[in-house]
């Protein structure tokens, strides 16, 4: 049965991969940014982790600095009761300064520890929060990358006539030529108009200078 199960988590696991690997092809990038959200979670979660820890801390603090200032009270009102000779009020404080004595020791050892794993949460914290940065930044690289080669591939099959040959002013060189039999449409539309224009222009000309011979 131990070996059923081992097999079954195998090949469970072994799709998962391969499903992962499936659209790693397809959509690098888009895998990577998943990976960087469930890493932004991660860092959230520290955050709130790192918040609540302050907030024990101060805790502590207030409960440690109480009890210290109880402690120092009762062991007041003890030796006032002691020099009054109110013994049972003596003992009812001597014994409350023990408690409070107690608890500030207590809270003391919990505040030092407290203290310590604020500290190392807070490391973990500032180190998870550069590797994050330096996946973004690697992200930025990476799709820089990308975007260079998606744009290089484009511009090569655009610049290759024979990848569209089929296809009117795909391509460079098509386009081209178009231009060239278009520039050469104009101007000859020029050139003739132009000289239709002076060919006019002369035939006035000579008929104004017959009148003006008759005349």
């Amino acid at each position: 049965m131990g070996n059923l199960f081992t097999r079954l988590k195998n090949t469970i696991a072994a799709d998962f991969h391969e499903i992962l690997d499936n659209k790693e092809q397809k959509n690098p990038i888009a895998l990577l940014n998943q990976y960087l959200r469930q890493c932004e979670v991660e860092v959230e979660k520290v955050r709130k982790l790192v918040e609540r820890q302050y907030s024990l801390k101060d805790q502590f603090t207030r409960e440690y600095r109480e009890a210290r200032t109880l402690a120092d009270k009762r062991k007041h009102q003890a030796e006032i009761a002691k020099e009054a000779g109110e013994n049972e009020l003596y003992e009812f404080a001597l014994q409350e300064q023990i408690s409070y004595e107690e608890r500030a020791v207590r809270l003391q050892e919990a505040l030092r520890n407290a203290s310590q794993h604020l500290v190392e949460l807070e490391k973990k914290y500032e180190e998870m929060k550069h590797k994050l940065k330096d996946m973004h930044i690697k992200r930025m690289e990476l799709m820089g990358r990308e975007n260079i080669a998606r744009a290089n591939h484009r511009m090569n099959q655009v610049l290759e006539s024979n990848s569209y040959s089929n296809k009117a002013y795909t391509s460079f060189e098509d386009m081209e030529s178009y231009l060239d039999r278009l520039e050469h449409q104009v101007n000859s539309s020029y050139h003739r108009n132009t000289i239709d224009a002076r060919i006019a222009q002369l035939e006035k000309d000579m008929k104004n200078e017959e009148t003006h011979s008759i005349s």
